[in-house]
């Protein structure tokens, strides 16, 4: 087998996500044979460095022995088993750790199957809470221009994504939008707390005038990361949770892409040293062996749904596969990972290499930014420095630095003209140099006219 064969085989039958199906006429997909730490490796022997760990979902890097072999013991046992009615060791042990781990007050777990489920149980939770708070009226939601919770209907209709969201606006539900805190737009000389703070305004006035329609506010702490790893300052959210208690609004933290260690910190909230009153895991939570989810919220959240049948209080959301035994081993071993080796404080050690490893980068004249939390770290691409004027989208400069990194042994996936590391955590400073050599290249080629 080969990679011309399988890419001949895969475009007779497959539609690919987040694609133009045409484009791979132009950009050839990679047919992948085999995972080994921070390297894919294809069919003709060609390795890459996973440099966005597939889609935010590899922490522990790829066929990791420890979680495979957890992976294998449950399946030899149990591989699932429906979770209405019965239960099993690995969902209470994996309920069990989290409560110890996420920030304090989050102690009833429920299941999902993905990151856009857990946000869907968070909303039905949030409105289905105030309905028995006999506050019907709370049924609207606040979101952050340029947020993102994924692409089921519920979750696409509190993003900000129009490129995702617009040919769907006639099944959705209306939201209300305040601008960002994204410290992109700060001006010169400016904090990101200080931009933070000045952009919290706009919520407040919100809150202020719609909190008695409001039921919640979601948004993705501390890094914006599907529409360019847009980043701000977590004073925004030390305020914003003491807005919603102020006027009795519920806060939704979408820690999917950003929980377990990305941000530098267990989970985003702790740096602003808060408790949402709903949290949604996902991705790195198995670190990409298994899709699996959970949804934690407050004990007086379930305490409102806890009641005799008869009443008809009881929260009828499900899935097949709530609960997974198989997903849920793994998870246990990923958080084992964490447990027993030092994984925050070497990823602030390999955060600090790749902040050494780029900074040249802010002194190119196409790069209006480099800016990083934790271990995520984003260049943007500009025509104009001094301006910020953007490149047209059409010139698909990122896909430039894309092809080029493929050419080199690197998976550097863009978002637009937006160039990003969000690499397993295993990657050595050896690795982090290279991609950021690879990275450097591409971008001076990509921005060539």
């Amino acid at each position: 087998m080969n990679n011309a064969t399988l890419k001949e085989r895969d475009l007779a039958v497959l539609w690919h996500p987040c694609s133009q199906m045409k484009d791979y006429e132009k950009y050839p997909m990679t047919p992948i044979k085999k995972g080994d730490g921070v390297y894919l490796e294809d069919f003709d022997g060609n390795r890459y460095i996973d440099a966005v760990s597939s889609w935010w979902v590899n922490i522990f890097g790829h066929a990791n022995p420890t979680i495979a072999q957890a992976m294998k013991d449950q399946v030899d046992q149990l591989e699932h088993v429906i979770f209405s009615g019965f239960t099993h060791e690995p969902a209470i042990e994996l309920a069990e750790n989290l409560v110890k781990i996420t920030p304090p007050g989050l102690d009833r777990v429920f299941y999902g199957e993905n990151g856009s489920s857990a946000v869907e149980i968070a909303l039905k939770m949030s409105i289905h809470y105030w309905q028995l708070m006999d506050k019907p009226e709370k049924t609207q939601f606040v979101t952050l221009e340029n947020g993102y919770h994924g692409e089921t209907t519920g979750a696409l209709a509190v993003s900000d994504v129009g490129l995702y969201k617009e040919p769907y606006e006639t099944m959705m539900f209306d939201v209300m939008t305040v601008p960002s805190p994204d410290c992109y737009y700060r001006e010169e000389g400016e904090s990101w707390e200080e931009y933070s703070r000045r952009q919290f305004v706009h919520m407040r006035k919100l809150i202020e005038e719609k909190h008695e329609t409001v039921a919640a506010v979601i948004l993705e702490p501390l890094v914006q990361c599907a529409t360019g790893m847009r980043m701000y300052h977590p004073v925004y959210l030390t305020e914003l949770r003491k807005l919603c208690d102020e006027y009795g609004v519920h806060l939704i933290a979408d820690e999917i892409a950003v929980g377990f260690g990305r941000t530098g910190t267990l989970f985003a909230c702790e740096q602003a040293d808060i408790t949402p009153d709903f949290m949604c895991l996902s991705k790195g939570l198995t670190a990409g062996f298994l899709p699996l989810s959970v949804m934690m919220t407050r004990e007086e959240i379930f305490e409102a749904f806890y009641d005799d049948y008869e009443t008809l209080k009881a929260f009828l959301h499900s899935h097949s596969y709530t609960g997974y035994a198989t997903g849920c081993a793994v998870a246990n071993a990923t958080l084992k990972i964490f447990r027993e080796q030092p994984i925050i404080e070497n990823n602030q050690e390999l955060a600090k290499h790749m902040a050494q490893a780029t900074a040249h980068f802010a002194d190119h004249p196409n790069v209006a930014e480099v800016r990083q939390t934790g271990m995520i770290l984003a260049a943007e691409m500009v025509q104009d420095k001094k301006t910020r004027q953007g490149y047209d989208w059409k010139e698909r400069r990122g896909m430039r630095v894309y092809e080029y990194a493929l050419s080199r042994g690197a998976l550097l996936r863009p978002l637009g003209n937006v160039v990003y590391f969000m690499p397993p955590y295993v990657i050595t400073p050896e690795e982090i140099d290279k991609l950021a050599d690879i990275a450097w290249k591409g971008i001076q080629l990509a921005t060539k006219d």
